[in-house]
């Protein structure tokens, strides 16, 4: 909206002082011409902007000018910009009203602590995009429409029309009473009821959205952590998951759980290995993960992953013997 792009204007140039139109442009993802526009808009409603010439000129505020905003202390605004920084581009959709927020969270502080809580936060570095392993970190993305479309009828209260890809089928629309959204650990998941059934849809398979005029047919609230954890159990519980117990070296346990489902119980062992109980999608799942991590890894039960284990080390051995 216009009004919000005008303020987050504002806050630009308090925050960073004299800045040309195109990077205010590039900052606010619009035309150099709308940034002119806005430039008059702000000047004509009393905003004492002004515009220096010359090679290194640009739009800048009369000193002294600012908005009033207070509330945080340097604690609680280095909490926001940290988190938003971290998780602004990957939570549902909202990268760019993250961004404007954190224009208004630091410049609600006082003077003598902006510059220091903005200085905090680049210390601080939360999920990056890869590990210590140089191995880049998965993340899911779901187009800006269809997120837009999701949340909104989240939030609305409305039907929700979605093509969606599950699992080894073909996509197709289904029309959902939408719940609630839940991200874990990068991944979205839509909670929703169909048919009288509870459902819950990974975004990143929701291929398009729609959102109805028809209201949903749901509780008026709702108890999300609660949901989360019975459906969890209920999927941990039921289908042809693989439970397996295991042993491997302490450096490539968060490789193992990247891809397990789930741990059910965890011990260190005698030689300084860890012992878990960790469930898989199903035996042929466990087998790949297994085999993934090599010499590091070793599955004590059931017997039969033991097997396949051994089969595929065995016929791998067969085909480089006598090989020079």
């Amino acid at each position: 909206m216009r009004a919000d792009r005008l303020v987050s204007l504002v806050l630009l140039l308090r925050q960073r002082g004299r800045l040309t139109a195109d990077t205010l442009a590039r900052e606010l993802e619009v035309s150099t011409r709308t940034v002119l526009r806005d430039i008059e808009a702000l000047s004509a409603a009393g905003v004492p902007v002004y515009a220096e010439r010359g090679r290194y000129g640009g739009f800048a505020l009369a000193p002294g000018f600012r908005t009033e905003l207070t509330g945080l202390n340097h604690d609680e605004a280095l909490a926001l910009l940290t988190a938003g920084a971290a998780r602004g581009e990957q939570v549902f959709g909202l990268g760019s009203a993250f961004t404007s927020a954190m224009r208004k969270v630091l410049d609600a502080l006082p003077e003598t602590h902006r510059a220091t809580a903005s200085d905090a936060a680049q210390r601080f570095l939360v999920d990056p995009e890869t590990d210590l392993l140089a191995r880049r970190l998965m993340t899911e993305e779901v187009p800006d429409a269809t997120m837009i479309a999701v949340r909104r009828a989240v939030l609305t209260g409305h039907k929700l029309r979605i093509h969606y890809a599950a699992t080894g089928q073909a996509a197709r629309w289904r029309t959902v009473d939408p719940v609630g959204l839940v991200t874990v650990r990068d991944r979205g998941y839509l909670l929703a009821i169909r048919s009288g059934e509870d459902r819950t849809y990974r975004l990143s398979r929701v291929l398009a959205a729609e959102e109805l005029a028809e209201k949903t047919q749901r509780p008026p609230r709702v108890d999300l952590d609660g949901i989360w954890r019975e459906r969890s159990a209920r999927f941990l519980s039921g289908g042809d998951h693989a439970t397996v117990l295991l042993r491997v070296a302490p450096e490539r346990r968060e490789e193992l759980l990247d891809t397990a489902l789930a741990v059910r119980a965890e011990e260190p062992d005698a030689d300084g290995w860890l012992r878990l109980e960790v469930t898989f999608q199903d035996a042929r799942h466990a087998e790949w993960a297994l085999w993934q991590l090599g010499m590091d890894a070793e599955a004590l039960s059931p017997q039969s992953l033991r097997t396949a284990l051994r089969d595929r080390a065995a016929a791998l051995v067969t085909r480089y013997e006598g090989s020079r």
